[in-house]
């Protein structure tokens, strides 16, 4: 039964990994094309939430040692804490530190009082994560580049820029998926005006010369 899991964990991946690189994928003798859209956040909010999940990672892992299993999640300066903590204690001061970082919005802390997660867990909650992504990309009308999935205990977590429409979708999808327990959504809401400019200014972005600027 693990191997059968762990198959089926690698043939997800490899599809997943696929996907990212191509946008489509073949099955059973049909091409079926994953839609691929530009991330609604700017480069430079990318940039601060990959620092700030960076930052509350390392400051967290080497407060809390192994009194925590804390994982770090940044989406629109939008910050989700999910895993296990000793106690209340914990789990109050790691919000509150993070909640302190400079240009942090809001702090979601979904962690659990209890034991750290074993190995098995987290393998299957990365299947879990792999089967939940599949879906998502393979759904017409959402825009998965814009999104973020974690998943922690069998539960889904949804962050992201998206419209009241898409969101739903998104979440009707992650509940849909087998082996899923709850959803959880924090996502920031946008009209269908601010969904189609972004979208426009992604593509804006995306068509400007990569190769750094010469200085004469």
């Amino acid at each position: 039964m693990q191997t059968q899991s762990l198959s089926k964990l690698i043939v997800v991946g490899a599809l997943l990994s696929f996907l990212s690189g191509c946008g489509v994928f073949a099955v059973g003798g049909v091409a079926a094309t994953a839609s691929v859209m530009a991330d609604r956040r700017s480069p430079g909010v990318q940039a601060t939430d990959k620092g700030l999940e960076l930052e509350a990672d390392s400051a967290l892992a080497k407060r809390f040692g192994n009194s925590a299993h804390i994982n770090v999640n940044s989406f629109n300066q939008k910050v989700l804490l999910t895993g296990e903590v000793k106690n209340d204690e914990i789990k109050n001061q790691a919000a509150e530190y993070v909640k302190s970082l400079k240009n942090v919005r809001s702090v979601f802390n979904q962690l659990i009082v209890g034991p750290n997660s074993s190995y098995a867990a987290r393998a299957s909650d990365s299947y879990l994560d792999s089967k939940v992504k599949t879906q998502m990309i393979f759904t017409d009308k959402l825009p998965s580049n814009s999104m973020d999935i974690i998943v922690e205990g069998d539960n889904v977590y949804l962050m992201g820029i998206l419209t009241q429409n898409e969101a739903d979708l998104a979440k009707k999808v992650a509940s849909n998926t087998n082996g899923v327990k709850e959803v959880f959504a924090f996502f920031d809401i946008i009209s269908d005006a601010e969904k189609v400019r972004l979208e426009k200014l992604g593509k804006a972005e995306e068509s400007q010369p990569t190769s750094p600027a010469k200085f004469q």
